[in-house]
């Protein structure tokens, strides 16, 4: 699989994440093919073109924690578009995270 592919497959299951929920890096990757690529799929958020198409903001890690260089702004804009949507966002030890028991979309 070609990289092009791969951040294609990215893009399709981003798009799939409901308004108001958030996967991680790794379920991404898992539905994408390949479970152990979650740093590929983080690199192609972040290279994202179409930016409010595909909506990135809504991808966090495993323990619920935002991007910290959050390609559109850093964590706090990631956060406000997480909160647009109803997802609740604190912050912890300066970093911001969402609940992700609470959030997480289960396809």
């Amino acid at each position: 699989m070609t990289t092009e592919n791969f951040f294609e497959k990215v893009y399709a299951a981003v798009r799939n994440i409901p308004f108001g929920m958030v996967a991680t890096y790794g379920q991404i990757a898992v539905l994408c093919g390949n479970p152990h690529a979650s740093r590929a799929v983080g690199y192609a958020l972040h290279v994202n073109p179409l930016p409010g198409i595909i909506p990135c903001h809504r991808v966090v890690n495993r323990e619920g924690r935002l991007a910290p260089g959050f390609a559109f702004g850093g964590p706090h804009v990631q956060g406000e578009m997480l909160k647009k949507e109803g997802v609740a966002v604190f912050q912890k030890d300066g970093l911001y995270y969402v609940d992700i028991n609470k959030y997480r979309w289960q396809p």
